[in-house]
């Protein structure tokens, strides 16, 4: 089985993907990145994750660039050869009715894809319960859309992390919002409809990083991650 992983922007931040979706099996992960200029990898690959990181361009939903954009360790704002390369990469793969999961940035570039907007910055407000602060992610309650393929999966809500100042504004097209924040704000988005599409999951927490960091609920993280590895095995199968 091999799994394609597009790059969020450190190799520490890329190895925690990698220990989550392998856990111990025997399954291979396959970098994808614009640097590495790789993006007919994804046609060997049995699916899909679409990582963290730095903020989506604004031009790709028709957002302003006068806001205070999250900054990467190497000192940018945007990185649209990033963003182009993962767009290109997302179509490839429904193309090819491979499985998709996508966490935190791969949630809201999912929804851009789909034609939908960001909130370009939850505030001071929000922040103090979303953003990455200090060492550590912070910590609120999810609670998750009785009927959605996510419940289905996790069996409801609980204490997700978190490590973002934006969020999913107008949904986009086909898809549906399958939880939310303790104080409102968007966590995950699946297919509206599933009849016929490949297997597709979102969600604004990293499950990556409760997997290392143990986390109580592990239905947010492990469930997840299960799930995703049962419909790759689907897909091969056929």
């Amino acid at each position: 089985m091999k799994i394609g992983l597009t790059y969020t922007g450190t190799p520490e931040k890329h190895a925690n993907y990698e220990r989550w979706l392998k856990d111990g099996k025997n399954i291979e992960v396959i970098k994808l990145s614009a640097g590495d200029n790789n993006l007919t990898a994804v046609d060997s690959c049995d699916a899909l994750v679409l990582s963290g990181g730095i903020d989506i361009h604004p031009s790709f939903y028709g957002g302003g660039e006068d806001y205070s954009p999250g900054i990467s360790k190497e000192g940018v704002s945007w990185q649209k050869e990033r963003d182009e390369f993962e767009i290109k990469a997302l179509e490839r793969a429904w193309e090819q009715k491979k499985p998709v999961l996508g966490v935190c940035r791969g949630l809201q570039l999912i929804n851009v894809v789909r034609g939908g907007t960001l909130v370009q910055d939850l505030g001071m407000e929000r922040d103090e319960r979303h953003q990455y602060h200090r060492k550590s992610d912070m910590q609120h309650g999810v609670t998750i859309e009785q009927g959605s393929l996510l419940f289905t999966i996790s069996g409801g809500g609980g204490e997700a992390n978190s490590a973002h100042h934006q969020a999913i504004d107008q949904l986009g097209e086909g898809l549906r919002v399958n939880c939310h924040s303790d104080d409102g704000v968007i966590e995950g988005i699946e297919w509206s409809d599933q009849g016929g599409k490949p297997f597709l999951l979102a969600v604004q927490w990293h499950p990556e990083r409760m997997f290392i960091n143990g986390f109580r609920d592990r239905e947010l993280y492990m469930n997840i991650r299960n799930r995703f590895i049962e419909e790759i095995k689907k897909t091969i199968e056929q």
